[in-house]
């Protein structure tokens, strides 16, 4: 599946910290799969809090519909500034992730 934001969030680095931490190749997957997921997440709830009722379902019917040009042109008119939101807020939740990787 390939995420609407994959153009602005680059996860190549924590598979990278991952490779190199010593895990085996089934934790490895296991943890790059939960650390996807868990960005998904984090971007959906930023976006969500952001967006009002209406908004929420147009947005949630877009990405059930897997449609990511109608989902860029509904969060750029909704949410000012949004594709900063989205880096900024993936940048820290990578960051987080690595700082934790470092210390297993």
């Amino acid at each position: 599946m390939t995420y609407f934001y994959t153009h602005i969030v680059n996860v190549q680095s924590l598979h990278d910290a991952l490779d190199n931490a010593g895990f085996t190749d089934y934790e490895r997957k296991e943890l790059i799969i939960i650390a996807q997921d868990s960005l998904h997440h984090v971007l959906l709830d930023t976006i969500l809090s952001r967006l009002a009722e209406e908004d929420k379902k147009v947005f949630l019917t877009n990405i059930h519909n897997e449609d990511h040009k109608a989902i860029w042109a509904h969060l750029k008119e909704k949410i000012e500034n949004v594709e900063d939101t989205i880096t900024h807020t993936a940048e820290n939740f990578l960051a987080h992730l690595h700082y934790d990787i470092k210390r297993a």
